[in-house]
């Protein structure tokens, strides 16, 4: 038998010394890197059984590591924001977005414009994800990085998103070989309504994936906070089309027409009566009316009225009664009137469900990490992050960003929305460290 050398002790020895390793943090329970520090505790038979060497070796901290890539990360978000893509267009970001993963060891499946990348190797999987995709708004921010697509612009956060999660996955590439799971980065399309979400569980996004996070910076938080929040966080999204059909004719003489307009008009206050009386007090809901269209001139009874809407919920069975009552109510309302109703209703998208343990993990890791943690508002906004909730445990997580001094204070999807840019190191040191720190 060949003799081996401790590295601890500085002999050889036979047979070689146990070594047992430890890692630790100075707050919270979780290990490696919180703190960033790794012990080692070792015996050598030949010595004595009973001693112990410990070795302390210092690993990296991802708040160090994030800051000390800021500027990339910073210029990552202005590239991505000077040239957004709805969804299903992110040609360019998606690109950029592969290259550099690429690049840096990843191994890459594509769905469509979105990515799945993965890089790693244990018997847990970890996700992180990101959205890409900007909204059909005009901006109108004075910047250097202003967009310059007409009509087109990041009004809710996600070149922040994508900028972020690239910068942790440049962190995690160097530092693979301390990684002690699978980390899978999902850079998803098409968030704004086109359920991207979905297109990437179909393509394989959450195959073996023990548990999955997403990070989304939050206008209603004061900037740096880690906003987080157990159970429902954010409201199923639901949709209605409704068309009441009458007879059109002249507005002079009423009474050789059905009138469809005193009908939506009706129906429209009706469905306002679903939350105010039909619903308990302590839950919450929305049914919002936000398109009526109709007629084509000030004396003429048009055949037909159409209007369109959403309602929210936090429940399947809440969102399954509003979606009933509003087509009974449209249906038996239009018919008072002598009119037929044409009624179309759909669940876009379910709550958005934080696991409680997820959350409680998520606040360990990031006090660890030194960061401010409060608790979120709910939200009766919708967030495609759900489906994935739906399959595998995980949080969906806040990021403040609102910072009165810079003007940072418009809200998401208005043309004035911008991103406290200091806060987004933050965010990928967090994603960072949920990537190591997570053992199932």
């Amino acid at each position: 038998m060949t003799q081996e050398y401790c590295r601890f002790c500085g002999v050889y020895n036979l047979p070689a010394c146990k070594v047992i390793c430890v890692s630790v943090t100075l707050k919270g329970n979780f290990t490696f890197p919180v703190k960033s520090y790794h012990i080692e505790l070792h015996r050598n038979p030949n010595i004595s059984d009973q001693v112990i060497y410990p070795s302390v070796v210092q690993m990296f901290n991802p708040l160090e590591e994030a800051m000390k890539i800021k500027d990339e990360i910073i210029s990552w978000r202005r590239d991505f924001h000077m040239y957004p893509e709805l969804g299903y267009e992110e040609e360019r970001t998606s690109r950029i977005v592969e290259e550099h993963l690429k690049e840096w060891g990843y191994k890459i499946k594509r769905v469509g414009t979105g990515i799945i990348a993965d890089i790693g190797s244990g018997e847990k999987t970890v996700a992180l994800r990101a959205d890409m995709d900007a909204l059909p708004i005009q901006e109108e921010n004075e910047v250097p990085y202003k967009s310059r697509v007409p009509g087109k612009m990041h009004a809710c956060g996600h070149d922040a998103h994508t900028a972020m999660l690239l910068g942790a996955a440049k962190i995690i590439a160097e530092h693979e070989e301390e990684l002690n799971n699978r980390v899978r980065l999902i850079f998803q399309p098409a968030e704004e309504g086109g359920n991207g979400a979905l297109k990437m569980i179909e393509g394989g996004a959450l195959e073996d994936v023990d548990a999955i996070f997403g990070l989304h910076v939050w206008a209603e938080l004061e900037s740096g906070i880690i906003g987080l929040r157990k159970g429902p966080f954010l409201a199923g999204v639901g949709k209605f089309n409704v068309k009441i059909i009458g007879k059109g004719g002249h507005g002079a003489a009423p009474q050789y027409a059905i009138d469809p307009v005193p009908a939506v008009a009706e129906a429209i206050l009706a469905l306002q009566r679903i939350v105010a009386r039909e619903i308990d007090p302590l839950e919450s809901a929305v049914v919002t009316v936000g398109k009526v269209q109709g007629g084509t001139a000030f004396n003429v009874i048009p055949e037909s009225v159409e209007f369109e809407g959403t309602f929210r919920f936090f429940t399947e069975e809440l969102g399954g009664f509003i979606r009933k009552r509003i087509s009974e109510i449209v249906s038996e309302v239009a018919k008072a009137h002598r009119c037929r109703a044409e009624v179309k209703t759909e669940i876009l998208g379910p709550p958005t469900i934080n696991d409680d343990r997820m959350v409680e993990f998520v606040r360990e890791v990031a006090q660890g990490l030194g960061l401010k943690v409060g608790e979120v508002k709910k939200t009766l906004g919708g967030e495609d992050f759900a489906f994935y909730l739906q399959r595998v445990p995980g949080a969906f997580i806040a990021l403040g960003i609102r910072n009165e001094k810079k003007g940072i204070i418009y809200p998401h999807h208005n043309p004035r929305f911008d991103v406290d840019e200091d806060i987004l190191p933050l965010g990928t040191a967090l994603e960072v460290a949920l990537a190591f720190n997570f053992r199932g």
